[in-house]
């Protein structure tokens, strides 16, 4: 389970083990509490049935006693043995490298160049370099999207592609490999633009992407109204609310838009905002305690995927 996104060259890491419970209930605190752009959090079972570790990623050095007095009500005296560790950057690569494990939707691999053995004769690869793990989130959010673009194909071949908050360009990687067509991809930080540019050159197809740097669609590759016939955007919750009006203006008028970044808790506010504009849920991935969304214009049965 993890909130938020790393920032791309963490300086501190927060590390304590402790039951899963207590483990969940504080990867939400944290994730609530803190700005998703500086700091991500992360909690997992370090063995069958064994203790949870909490993982929190900070960009900056962080106030370690308001830290252990935030947890100090879940877990008592554990807050205590929790560890601050200062990550170099070498520090940074290796855990890059532990995280970035291959995430397979249909025939799309995303992988680091260390699992290049893992690709298969068919496979459509997109290798993404440690150094340049920008925001991967390789997790439930980006293999939802996947899981939901591959489907969409099923359907239909979109030709013009948005993909929103595009960090390491993983989704808009995807589809200019599968639609050979180019896609405008943007994010609102310059340093995931810079990583999106240079993974795209390190795929071979830079010459498919249009990359800008703004908030949301406030560019003019990216503000053409009911141009999108596809649109992604794997950000967060709230952001995803406040884009509703924006994402449902340049989407065409039988256009789709996959939305995730949001944990399962979050599905009801999203739809809400995406509703008045028109939009229904279709079909629905819920992975690793994250859920990707499918939206059409119109009235729709929503069909839910694990």
């Amino acid at each position: 389970m993890l909130e938020g996104l790393h920032p791309n060259r963490p300086t501190h890491v927060f590390r304590l083990t402790t039951d899963e419970r207590s483990a969940r209930v504080m990867t939400e605190l944290i994730g609530e509490i803190f700005d998703p752009a500086e700091t991500a959090v992360a909690s997992f079972e370090t063995e069958d049935g064994g203790p949870w570790l909490l993982e929190a990623y900070f960009a900056r050095e962080p106030d370690e006693k308001a830290i252990r007095d935030l947890v100090r009500p879940l877990v008592g005296a554990e807050a205590d043995k929790g560890v601050f560790l200062p990550l170099t950057q070498q520090d940074w690569i290796k855990t890059s490298l532990e995280g970035l494990k291959p995430v397979r939707a249909g025939r799309v691999l995303v992988h680091g160049s260390h699992d290049r053995e893992q690709r298969r004769p068919n496979d459509l690869t997109i290798e993404i370099e440690a150094a340049l793990a920008f925001g991967t989130g390789h997790h439930g959010t980006t293999k939802g999207c996947l899981l939901a673009f591959v489907d969409e194909l099923k359907q239909r071949k979109p030709r013009h592609v948005l993909d929103v908050g595009t960090g390491t360009g993983i989704l808009a990687f995807a589809a200019a490999k599968m639609l050979k067509t180019r896609v405008v991809a943007g994010d609102i930080d310059p340093e995931a633009v810079r990583v999106a540019r240079e993974n795209a050159r390190l795929n071979g197809i830079d010459r498919w992407l249009t990359l800008y740097v703004a908030p949301g669609v406030r560019h003019h590759e990216a503000d053409r109204p009911g141009h999108f016939d596809l649109v992604f955007a794997n950000i967060l919750a709230k952001p995803l609310r406040v884009l509703a009006p924006s994402l449902a203006r340049v989407a065409s008028a039988d256009g789709t838009l996959i939305l995730s970044g949001l944990l399962a808790r979050d599905v009801p506010g999203v739809l809400s905002a995406y509703e008045p504009q028109g939009w229904h849920l279709q079909r629905r991935y819920d992975l690793e305690g994250w859920a990707a969304l499918v939206m059409k214009r119109g009235g729709a049965h929503p069909r839910p995927r694990r």
